[in-house]
């Protein structure tokens, strides 16, 4: 059969609708309560719940994983790369106190690979069961001459709903004198590997395949490290310690959370500050992982840049009543995840400093 002129310019159309054959059976892993209609709809259709909120927010996100991907292609693993756009959007609205409801994909690429496609969705749909979180749709665009060979870009959308009354909003709620706990990562998460790949592949020459003993893994493992959803953990603090219509805003324990991205302590924290208050993290109340010690000894990064362009091993903070700081630290260790008091809320004028 002569090939259409679409599929000879590039784009198969058939191809495509061969692959996402199998997207039913996996979105249908991810359904939750208030998935309607099927998959493939010009649109994805998702009912909120009533009964389950009295004034409703929705809190959306879109993000991508930047070029953690260039990583990924030259390692030739796609499972996890949707996994860690999936978490890193889940934390960005979980710091609002927000449930993640639904999440929409696109993926672009010049050639459509089934495998490399099949893992990638995969990846999607695990991290969205774990989060509670319903795929209810996506796109994907075949553009030939745009990418180059084996490579593709991915980006995710998320929305999510919170009580109105229960947003937590640090300009309101963070004091002088409240604790900084910091919660660990897994490594680079998703940001600051423009500069790690400089520094490690393109000026110290590693290659990923190297096992690279402080790391105790391959340089590419250490790399790939899934980034940490903090979702679940964030939703069980809350339950916790702000029980929902018994604690008023601003009165429970944890004042404010901040996600560490791109922009480090520096940019991320004041983002939740009131003007009147300023954050000081003091350095070695945690242990930093070695891959940012390897990235700053290779590539001679000063230590302000470090703390500037990585979460250097803390992923996300938690901003708390000092009177019940230990209690917060002491839930957040029973759950299994390592976390450290690195520092305290004093006055200043909406800065985060790290001494």
């Amino acid at each position: 059969m002569k090939p259409s002129a679409y599929a000879a310019a590039g784009v198969d159309i058939a191809l495509g609708n061969r692959v996402k054959a199998g997207l039913p059976r996996l979105l249908a892993s991810t359904h939750r309560r208030g998935v309607l209609g099927k998959v493939g709809g010009f649109g994805g259709l998702f009912a909120l719940d009533p009964r389950r909120y009295r004034r409703p927010v929705l809190v959306s996100s879109v993000d991508g994983v930047g070029t953690k991907l260039k990583i990924a292609f030259a390692m030739h693993r796609h499972d996890t790369i949707g996994a860690d756009l999936v978490n890193h959007c889940v934390n960005d609205i979980a710091v609002l106190g927000a449930e993640p409801l639904f999440f929409l994909d696109y993926l672009g690429t010049g050639r459509l690979e089934p495998r490399v496609f099949a893992r990638i969705l995969a990846g999607f749909a695990r991290a969205c069961a774990e989060n509670g979180c319903a795929l209810i749709g996506g796109e994907t665009a075949q553009m030939p001459g745009f990418y180059r060979p084996g490579e593709y870009d991915i980006s995710g959308t998320i929305v999510g709903a919170v009580e109105r009354d229960r947003i937590l909003d640090g300009a309101k709620s963070v004091r002088c004198g409240d604790v900084v706990i910091g919660l660990a990562s897994s490594g680079l998460h998703t940001n600051g590997y423009s500069l790690a790949r400089r520094v490690l592949l393109q000026r110290r020459k590693f290659k990923l395949a190297q096992r690279i003993p402080e790391l105790g893994t391959t340089l590419g493992d250490a790399l790939l490290a899934v980034h940490v959803s903090y979702g679940p953990l964030v939703r069980a603090l809350l339950e916790r310690f702000h029980p929902a219509r018994r604690t008023p805003p601003g009165a429970g324990p944890i004042h404010a959370l901040a996600h560490i991205t791109g922009g480090g302590f520096i940019d991320n924290i004041p983002r939740v500050l009131p003007r009147t208050c300023d954050v000081v993290i003091r350095k070695g109340g945690w242990p930093v992982p070695p891959v940012f010690t390897l990235i700053a000894g290779c590539g001679r990064v000063a230590e302000t840049e470090m703390y500037r362009v990585f979460n250097m091993g803390i992923g996300m903070t938690v901003l708390a009543h000092p009177g019940r700081a230990d209690a917060v630290l002491r839930f957040i260790r029973a759950r299994g995840q390592a976390a450290w008091i690195i520092g305290e809320v004093v006055q200043g004028r909406g800065r985060a400093r790290v001494i």
